[in-house]
C-alpha cells in the first residue's frame, strides 16, 4: 500500500515567496502541492524551483499578476484540463488524474467583492454562478476526485471567529454558503477539515494581514477546503491544516491543508 501526501495552500504570489515555499517543503514533504493564486502566467512561473526539489511533473494555469493555480508532483500526473468556470477566461482551475485512480482537481473560487448583494456589486454575482457551474459539473463526475482549493467561503458558524459579526460579510453570509452546500450535495462530497477535526472545533485557514499579529485576536475563517468523494473520502488516512506557517517569514495570508491517501 502506498500513502500519498497530497498539499494545498493559497500561496500569494508563489515568485514572492520562494523561502517560504520551500521551507514548507522541506517541513511537510508532499508528494504534490496544489496552489492558488500564483500570480504568475505560465512562462514566468519558477519551474526549475520545484524541479531541483523532484517536482518534475508539473500542470499550470497561470496569468500575470492574478489569480493563477498550478499543481506541482513528484508523481507522474494525467489528462491536464482546465474548466473556465469563471466564465471570462480568469485562469482559476487546473485539474489532473493521478496514479490512474483519481482526479485531482485544484481551484481558487473569486473573493467576490465587498458588497453580498448581485445588483449592486457584479463581483458577488460572478462568485455566485463560478460555485453553480462547479455544481453542475460535480453533479456529472463519474470517477473519484479530490477537490481542493481556496472556496473563499466558510460554510459553518464555528468556521469563523464570529458568526454573529460576519454573517453579512462576503464569505459567510448565508446565500454563499446555501451555493457551497448545493455544490457539496451535488456529488456528496466529504469535507476532509471537518471529518479529521469535527465541529465545533476551531479550525481556521485565513487571518487577514490587517492584524499585525493574528494570534493575538485570531479572527480567523475557515476558507480553504480539501472535499473527496465518499468512495475516495474512505482511503484518506490523515489531514492536517499547517498554522504554524502563518507565523513563518514573509507568510500568505493562507495557510496549507495536507492529506494523505492511502492507495
Amino acid at each position: 500500500m502506498t500513502r500519498l501526501k497530497i498539499a494545498s495552500w493559497n500561496i500569494n504570489s508563489v515568485r514572492a515567496r520562494p523561502d517560504l515555499v520551500s521551507r514548507f517543503l522541506d517541513h511537510a514533504d508532499p508528494d504534490i502541492l496544489c496552489l492558488q493564486e500564483t500570480k504568475a502566467d505560465n512562462s514566468a512561473f519558477p519551474r526549475g524551483f520545484f524541479e531541483e526539489r523532484g517536482y518534475r511533473h508539473i500542470a499550470l494555469n497561470g496569468q500575470r499578476m492574478h489569480h493563477g493555480v498550478a499543481t506541482i508532483a513528484r508523481v507522474p500526473l494525467e489528462e491536464d484540463l482546465r474548466h473556465d468556470w469563471q466564465d471570462n477566461g480568469e485562469a482559476r482551475h487546473v485539474g489532473v488524474r493521478v496514479a490512474g485512480q483519481f482526479r485531482l482537481e485544484n481551484v481558487y473560487v473569486p473573493a467576490g467583492g465587498d458588497v453580498p448583494d448581485r445588483a449592486e456589486n457584479p463581483k458577488f454575482g460572478q462568485k455566485l454562478d463560478f460555485i453553480d457551474r462547479m455544481t453542475a459539473w460535480a453533479q456529472k463526475l463519474a470517477e473519484p476526485t479530490l477537490l481542493v482549493g481556496d472556496f473563499n467561503v466558510a460554510p459553518l458558524e464555528c468556521d469563523v471567529w464570529s458568526h454573529k459579526a460576519l454573517l453579512k460579510v462576503v464569505s459567510h453570509t448565508p446565500i454563499e454558503i446555501a451555493a457551497l452546500e448545493r455544490l457539496q450535495a451535488a456529488h456528496d462530497w466529504v469535507d476532509l477539515g471537518r471529518r479529521f477535526i469535527p465541529a465545533p472545533q476551531r479550525c481556521y485557514t485565513w487571518w487577514s494581514y490587517r492584524s499585525k499579529d493574528h494570534t493575538k485576536n485570531d479572527r480567523g475563517r475557515r476558507l480553504d477546503h480539501m472535499w473527496a468523494s465518499p468512495v475516495l473520502a474512505g482511503k484518506v488516512v490523515h489531514h492536517e491544516v499547517h498554522e504554524p506557517v502563518r507565523s513563518w517569514e514573509k507568510p500568505s495570508d493562507h495557510v496549507p491543508l495536507v492529506c494523505e491517501i492511502a492507495l
